[in-house]
């Protein structure tokens, strides 16, 4: 999965669409992300105590990782992801993120 925690992403489907967050969580596992602010549900509880009132807790739900897209830094378009690997002397190649659009590099 090429969306990592801290990223800026753009939902590009479900209630949400158009708006654009941070990502909380990813769980690659499964390919799904968790976007701050965004796609929110909420859970009711019930009071614990006597007296005590109950509470509705809102929180940002799991979305698809297939319907966000990633945010590029640099040209601040909403792009696939590309990789680029960069040769180094003597040390290993190191593979790292580039925007489709712009070719720059993301990190």
């Amino acid at each position: 999965m090429n969306i990592k925690k801290n990223d800026k992403v753009k939902i590009l489907s479900g209630k949400d669409k158009g708006k654009s967050g941070k990502v909380l969580q990813s769980i690659p596992e499964d390919g799904k992300v968790s976007v701050e602010g965004l796609n929110l549900l909420i859970k009711h509880l019930r009071p614990q105590k006597q007296g005590e009132k109950g509470q509705r807790i809102e929180f940002p739900a799991f979305i698809q990782a297939s319907n966000v897209a990633l945010v590029c830094p640099k040209c601040g378009r909403a792009t696939r992801v590309a990789y680029k690997i960069v040769k180094t002397e003597g040390k290993k190649d190191k593979k790292f993120r580039a925007c489709k659009k712009c070719q720059e590099i993301i990190e």
